[in-house]
């Protein structure tokens, strides 16, 4: 009823000035939503992201058979996997890709808790913005406001992991068979860097899959809070 007396009116209004007026107070399909509400909306948005997502990549060829985050090996060593290869190594090689992506899903596994903490941390400083950005503005933000603080967190996990699963050592043996062919040139790459560098992107891919599923398909919305705040992006 409330309605159309106020269309009523404005039908009968003259001014533009007074028309915008009536307009003004029509309902809004849209509860209006504070800096701190959006930021709250898309942490958990975020915190589903490593729930749904990145808890993907713990498991066994979580990596590996996933190839939006499949750890290959650095440019340096390709030489060193195509050597192999022609010689006859080629099942050295390629174990000694798949425990770099092992390391990578047991680190994933071991440090999960640091990137919740990390996201139940972070301050948005101008959320509303990110909320109307990109389909991964928030992870995009998230990487830029953790991602050294979590490499210095995600290093040892890394190298921990490289002891576990046994790469470590087969990546010893790799490198001393490699270096042992004549003619070639001895290389010792920091493993452990790259595989958290890589590790950390993957994890960062992941969260941004689950972002741009609930800025892009409402049924992921799945609490009252990503509902309300996604909404405003629609």
């Amino acid at each position: 009823m409330k309605k159309l007396v106020i269309l009523f009116l404005a039908l009968n209004l003259s001014s533009c000035h007074e028309l915008q007026q009536v307009v003004n107070q029509l309902p809004q399909g849209n509860v209006a939503l504070g800096n701190d509400q959006i930021a709250a909306g898309l942490r958990e948005a975020l915190d589903k992201g490593i729930q749904s997502q990145v808890s993907k990549l713990t498991k066994e060829d979580g990596f590996l058979k996933n190839e939006a985050v499949k750890i290959l090996l650095p440019e340096e060593l390709q030489k060193v996997d195509k050597t192999l290869r022609d010689v006859g190594l080629g099942s050295l090689a390629d174990e000694g890709l798949k425990v770099l992506n092992r390391a990578a899903e047991d680190a994933v596994g071991e440090a999960t808790p640091i990137f919740v903490d990390a996201v139940k941390g972070i301050t948005f400083s101008d959320a509303k913005n990110i909320l109307l950005g990109s389909d991964n503005a928030a992870t995009q933000y998230l990487t830029s406001a953790t991602q050294t603080q979590l490499y210095a967190k995600f290093n040892p996990v890394i190298k921990n992991s490289f002891s576990k699963v046994g790469a470590d050592k087969i990546w010893s043996n790799l490198i001393t068979k490699y270096n042992n062919i004549p003619l070639t040139k001895n290389v010792n790459p920091d493993l452990t860097d790259y595989v958290t560098q890589e590790a950390l992107s993957g994890v960062y891919t992941m969260i941004a899959v689950e972002e741009k599923e609930i800025r892009n398909n409402a049924s992921s919305r799945t609490t009252d809070l990503l509902r309300q705040v996604f909404s405003l992006q629609d």
